[in-house]
């Protein structure tokens, strides 16, 4: 069973983050986003990083922090949070243009053909150190109740 917590721990995990981002949601807009529980680009906590860093800290918690199975998962988990700040937080930017040009087009008589793209796809600084210290903490839980 221990193994399998390996996998457990980040899919609870990211499960639980999901969870609440469509509580932040449903508070901020004042309505169900019933679809923000299945989709995990953007908002208000990274889940990217909440699931990467749960498994990072789980393998620190138990093999060591010193292992080498522990730095090739930091080296990933910090890839991950970079990745969440820095190109998909552009390409969240772009698809926001992108997509006032299709407002515009469709304003006129031009049709492209093309369908609105998802602009919520990026993340704050703030959003990935929550969904770190959301996994983190996960992982601590996990480590506490299971080894």
């Amino acid at each position: 069973m221990k193994s399998y917590l390996y996998l457990i721990c980040p899919f609870v995990t990211l499960i639980v983050c999901q969870m609440i981002k469509f509580l932040i949601e449903t508070i901020q807009t004042k309505k169900c986003n019933w679809s923000r529980l299945f989709n995990g680009s953007g908002g208000m906590p990274s889940s990217h990083t909440t699931f990467s860093s749960s498994i990072t800290m789980l393998i620190g918690y138990t093999l060591g922090f010193d292992s080498p199975i522990f730095a090739v998962s930091l080296i990933f988990m910090l890839i991950i949070a970079y990745d969440s700040m820095g190109l998909r937080l552009e390409s969240e930017r772009q698809a926001q243009a992108i997509n006032m040009m299709f407002e515009k087009f469709e304003k006129g008589k031009w049709k492209t053909g093309y369908h609105k793209l998802k602009e919520e796809i990026g993340h704050q600084p703030l959003e990935v150190l929550v969904g770190l210290l959301l996994g983190t903490s996960s992982a601590f839980l996990f480590f506490m109740l299971f080894f």
